[in-house]
C-alpha cells in the first residue's frame, strides 16, 4: 500500500517534540540560563503571595506546632529513659 500522507502534513508530535529538544540542545549555556530565569520569574508572578496577617498568624500556628511537638516527645523520652532507669537499675 502506498502512503497516503502529503508532503504538507504535519509531522507526528514525537517528531516535532525531538526537533524542539534538538533546538533546545543547540542553544549555548547562557542562553538555557537566561531562559531558565525568564521561567522561573513567570512561574513566580502566578503565585499567590499571602498577606502579612495571615503570614503571621500562619507562623504562629507552626511555632505552637512545633513547640507542642517538642514537649510530647520530650515527655516522652523522659518517662521511657526513667522506665529504663527503674527496669535496669
Amino acid at each position: 500500500m502506498a502512503d497516503t500522507r502529503s508532503a504538507t502534513q504535519a509531522q507526528p508530535p514525537s517528531a516535532e517534540r525531538r526537533e524542539r529538544r534538538d533546538r533546545t540542545e543547540r542553544r549555548s549555556p547562557a542562553a538555557r540560563i537566561a531562559r531558565f530565569y525568564r521561567e522561573v520569574v513567570n512561574e513566580l508572578r502566578k503565585v499567590v503571595w499571602p498577606t502579612r496577617t495571615e503570614l503571621v498568624t500562619y507562623t504562629t500556628v507552626v511555632i505552637v506546632f512545633v513547640t507542642v511537638i517538642i514537649a510530647i516527645v520530650a515527655t516522652l523520652d523522659y518517662g521511657i529513659s526513667k522506665a529504663v532507669t527503674a527496669v535496669f537499675g
